[in-house]
């Protein structure tokens, strides 16, 4: 009885790899053959083991088993699913009305002709992207700018012009923080008066307004198509500023900070702002003839430069081959941005309410030989024959997009001065696209600016300089001088009374 007690005992000792034992299984194992009476059981009973075996790890496999998760590319075909729904209640009548899109499909094929394409399934899908932009902001006019690439993920650039009556509320946003600073100062300055600093800010250069200047059209931005347009802030002059200074590479995130030197005053959708504003301003160009000045009131006694611009109906196209041979059939139809960070000058050393004033003592008052020169640009429409070279190279280079079959390929215009940024024209169609990182040719490399030297430090003088401390010969020295002084002190003393008692 001992012996199989002891057997037993070692048939229910458990494994230390799968936690089982000998004795339940051969129970189990036991049960299955009775349950099943296989032929020739003793065949196939290593087989009928390894059932058991895999029978009582079968439930705990599928607690084990990891849950499906949705992947990114998963969320992001859900939701640019809903670019190709079409509403239930949208009649075919209404689609065919003239529509504030151009046709991005035909744009694509141009591009493709001329080497620059984002491959026809994404053109198509950020056609119906736009489409779906257009319908919620009900925005008269709007294009696709082009894609400024990042290191996360990159942008794709919607640009629309403004809708009437739109206005910037971000203005007086702006102002309050600087007046609660003022406050502050004031209380400080009331509770423990400080020395007050001579020093004085340069005058902040307003920003132009929307619809104007730099801020002519607004611009949306998305990383992928169905994704949620964010619209972008107005940029302002101090940012263009900046931004000519510094070389950042994009991330693909708007909120992301901008660490540079000099500071930039914004986050990254306020960089993106300002370098989409800075390729407008050097990139969109257009056949010559295409768009004429617009007409304005009173724009023959201003001496302002000309904003506007308009369609020309009487435009024919030029030859393709022209178009190639010479850049002075293209021109700038974007406004230059000044080194102010404006498209128009302004006098920042006359405030708006002096201007009144200083109308009624016009008389008395001569001009100020301090005033400054007004900086003035290359006018709206001017040719790109006109344009600069920079570190010895062709701001921009031309080439036919076929020269097999020249009746039928477009003129590409490339700039090297913003690589990804191309043109194409094609009998009375052009358009403009930029495909890049957002950076412009610096020619070898990028030297960042070295910072200002370290301010001086405080004139040094015997009022405030410390003296060193005397050696012992000089003090040996200094108090025999001084005893010798007190002894011959005390000789003119004791004379001194001496004479008086003899007068006495």
């Amino acid at each position: 009885m001992q012996l199989a007690a002891s057997f037993k005992a070692f048939l229910l000792k458990n494994s230390t790899e799968s936690n089982q034992n000998l004795y339940d299984h051969l129970t189990q194992l036991l049960m299955k053959v009775m349950a099943e009476h296989p032929h020739n059981a003793v065949d196939v009973i290593e087989d009928m083991s390894r059932d058991v075996k895999r029978g009582l790890f079968q439930d705990m496999q599928s607690t084990l088993r990891d849950l499906p998760q949705t992947t990114a590319a998963e969320l992001l075909a859900e939701q640019q699913c809903l670019l190709f729904s079409r509403p239930e209640d949208r009649d075919q009548e209404e689609e065919l009305v003239e529509t504030p899109l151009p046709n991005v499909s035909e744009i694509g094929f141009n591009l493709e002709q001329a080497g620059v394409s984002l491959g026809r399934e994404e053109m198509q899908r950020i056609f119906l992207a736009l489409k779906q932009l257009v319908e919620s902001q009900a925005l008269p006019r709007c294009r696709l700018w082009g894609k400024i690439l990042g290191t996360e993920s990159s942008y794709i650039v919607a640009e629309a012009e403004c809708r009437e009556g739109e206005e910037d509320g971000e203005q007086s946003t702006d102002e309050a923080p600087e007046d609660e600073d003022r406050e502050a100062e004031t209380q400080e300055s009331e509770m423990d008066p400080l020395p007050e600093s001579t020093y004085k800010p340069p005058p902040v250069v307003p920003k132009e307004t929307t619809g104007t200047g730099a801020n002519k059209f607004v611009y949306y931005v998305c990383n992928e198509p169905g994704l949620p347009w964010v619209k972008l802030p107005s940029v302002i002059p101090e940012q263009i500023i900046v931004a000519r200074q510094i070389r950042k590479f994009f991330t693909g995130r708007l909120d992301t900070p901008i660490v540079s030197y000099p500071p930039f005053p914004g986050n990254e959708a306020n960089y993106l702002r300002a370098q989409i504003a800075r390729i407008s301003a050097s990139t969109q160009v257009s056949p010559q003839g295409f768009y004429q000045a617009g007409e304005e009131e009173g724009d023959e006694e201003d001496e302002v430069p000309r904003d506007s611009y308009e369609v020309n109906p009487d435009f024919e196209g030029i030859p393709v081959t022209e178009m190639v041979e010479s850049l002075s059939f293209w021109v700038h139809h974007v406004q230059h941005i000044l080194q102010q960070g404006r498209c128009t000058w302004m006098n920042l050393t006359v405030k708006p309410g002096e201007e009144s004033n200083e109308e009624g003592e016009a008389d008395e008052k001569e001009e100020e030989p301090d005033e400054p020169e007004p900086e003035v640009g290359p006018p709206l429409l001017t040719p790109l024959s006109q344009d600069a070279e920079m570190f010895n190279s062709p701001p921009w280079s031309s080439k036919l997009s076929s020269t097999l079959t020249s009746q039928h390929a477009v003129a590409v215009l490339r700039s090297n001065l913003w690589p990804g940024a191309y043109a194409y024209t094609c009998g009375k169609k052009f358009e403009n696209i930029y495909v890049g990182w957002g950076v412009k040719y610096a020619g070898e490399g990028y030297i960042p600016p070295v910072p200002p030297l370290p301010q001086k430090e405080y004139l040094s003088g015997a009022d405030i300089t410390e003296t060193l401390d005397p050696t012992l010969e000089e003090e040996q020295v200094l108090q025999e001088a001084l005893e010798e002084q007190q002894a011959a002190q005390e000789e003119m003393e004791e004379a001194e009374e001496e004479e008086e008692e003899d007068d006495d």
